[in-house]
């Protein structure tokens, strides 16, 4: 990879003076003042980005080849379907190695690729953010899945198999520069900043901000997964209510076990 020096004149105009001082101080200051703004960081916040990432597969019908025997798309999209770009920079897809080019990268929202196989592999995801988000990717894994677990009957060309995961991407004490210019978007969860707190100007342009919703539109949309906090709660919920009446039933099977053994509680005798 190769560096471009941030000092290279541009279109061989030399931009100093001749002793080596930029003529442009304006533009040598917003560039420091935005280097110090992306460094100074806000303790004890916590900004959020739910993500969800997986696969949509469709059978291409008894004409397909053996080969070619199903379409796929993977993808990382917003929980709620809203552009990522704001936080995510790029997206690598790390394919089975029998594919073309097995390494995929997405430089640009929707992030997802499409290919034809016939056979389930383990799909590698690496996240790239934003250099004032963070410096280092975040990779998951993913299997790709062409055929339904439960199939009463032939596949069908209509119904996808649709295998998604839902996740949330923690950044702990942003930096300001980087809170400033996601706090009001829509796929960002920004929580309640510290009072007095003053932020540097946003740098969403609004060709940015018209893009925030795009995805919105995607064409495979009616297919996505539905999820939101409300829904994890209640799987929370649900799970701490199977486990307590676990623990309720552990205690009657020892307390039947203690009392069929004819052992006296030692405390009862005082």
């Amino acid at each position: 990879m190769t560096q471009v020096p941030t000092s290279a004149p541009k279109d061989g105009v030399d931009l100093s003076d001749g002793s080596g001082s930029p003529l442009n101080k304006a533009e040598n200051s917003l560039e420091e003042r935005e280097k110090k703004n992306s460094s100074r960081r806000v303790k004890d916040v916590e900004i959020s980005v739910p993500i969800v990432y997986g696969t949509i597969a469709f059978w291409l019908g008894r004409k397909a080849t053996e080969s070619q025997s199903h379409k796929w798309t993977v993808y990382v999209r917003g929980a709620t379907n809203e552009d990522l770009s704001v936080v995510v920079k790029r997206v690598v897809f790390q394919l089975h190695p029998s594919f073309n080019n097995p390494i995929r990268v997405v430089d640009s929202p929707p992030f997802e690729l499409s290919e034809c196989g016939w056979g389930e592999f383990e799909i590698a995801i690496s996240l790239y953010f934003h250099s004032d988000a963070c410096d280092r990717k975040l990779d998951v894994f993913h299997h790709l899945k062409l055929y339904p677990l439960e199939q009463s009957g032939p596949q069908s060309t209509k119904k996808p198999v649709v295998v998604e995961s839902y996740d949330e991407v923690v950044f702990p004490d942003p930096s300001e520069l980087f809170l400033a210019r996601v706090q009001n978007h829509p796929a960002v969860v920004v929580p309640r900043l510290p009072a007095g707190l003053e932020l540097p100007p946003s740098a969403l342009t609004e060709e940015n901000s018209d893009r925030r919703g795009n995805t919105k539109d995607h064409p495979l949309g009616h297919w996505f997964m539905n999820f939101s906090e409300a829904d994890e709660l209640l799987k929370l919920a649900a799970a701490r209510q199977q486990v307590q009446a676990h623990i309720v039933k552990l205690r009657r099977q020892m307390s039947m076990v203690e009392g069929s053994s004819g052992t006296a509680d030692p405390a009862s005798a005082f």
